[in-house]
């Protein structure tokens, strides 16, 4: 009798995946435990009166595995569609089975860092963060409820498309380029919010006065004529260096309460 998974089984997996992915996370096989936990239901109802089928099946899956955790549902979803098509006779080994997920999780972690992560984050970040520092108490429960809601629609989306369409599915998304091009978009976006929290957050302005002869002028006034925000901007650039040459961020804070204490003593910074 041919073996079906129902969409009860596939939801569990998927959320066996989606809220443990990185359970007992470790050097060793990294994701693997959480990936082996995912599959769970998937193979409890493939072969629910075969002990040591689920044995096996369970310790094929007991390998290093990583990748991001929403994107990365895809892979499970095809793994699902492969564990399906291996219990009714189809012609997959162990080895086909991890050689896809070892495949399919790097291109998918990078997509996954580079727009959950640097992007998706970032923007939501930038707008929560500036409410809740304007006073508004929606800001964090903005953040969570959006943020939460991008996780599991994207996860539950791909990993449908994962397991209804295959291996095929992921192959079409980055060979189409319309990921490229949707990165590059919220890429823009991000460097939108950014800067818009610069301006908005970062105040760093100094009350020196330039007496020539008769007249003075204000420093402050001649840096804005020339860049608004102009010492705030410098101030993110030269953290942004120091991030990028491996300055520990605890370091930073340090360097930047000292120049801006003084700073203060000397009359520069105000």
């Amino acid at each position: 009798m041919e073996k079906n998974l129902d969409q009860k089984t596939l939801k569990k997996s998927w959320l066996n995946w989606v809220s443990f992915g990185q359970q007992c996370y470790n050097y060793e096989i990294m994701q693997g435990l959480g990936f082996a936990s995912s599959m769970i239901p998937i193979i409890n109802k493939l072969y629910p009166d075969d002990a040591e089928a689920r044995k096996a099946a369970l310790e094929r899956h007991l390998t290093y595995y990583n990748t991001e955790n929403n994107w990365g549902a895809a892979v499970a979803g095809i793994v699902a569609s492969m564990e399906e098509e291996k219990a009714n006779g189809a012609n997959i080994t162990d080895g086909s089975i991890n050689s896809i997920k070892a495949a399919l999780s790097g291109p998918l972690a990078g997509i996954g860092d580079t727009v959950t992560q640097s992007l998706v984050k970032t923007c939501l970040l930038g707008i929560c963060c500036d409410m809740a520092l304007k006073g508004n108490a929606l800001g964090p429960i903005l953040f969570f409820v959006l943020m939460s809601a991008y996780c599991l629609g994207l996860s539950k989306y791909v990993f449908d498309q994962g397991y209804k369409s295959g291996k095929t599915s992921v192959t079409r998304l980055l060979a189409g380029g319309k990921m490229t091009a949707v990165t590059e978009a919220l890429g823009a976006l991000g460097l939108m919010v950014v800067g818009s929290m610069i301006a908005s957050n970062v105040n760093i302005a100094t009350p020196l006065v330039l007496n020539l002869g008769q007249t003075s002028v204000s420093l402050q006034g001649i840096l804005d004529a020339i860049c608004p925000k102009l010492l705030s901007l410098v101030t993110v650039f030269a953290v942004y260096r120091l991030v990028n040459k491996g300055v520990k961020p605890i370091k930073i804070i340090g360097i930047l309460f000292v120049v801006g204490i003084i700073g203060g003593l000397l009359g520069i910074l105000g």
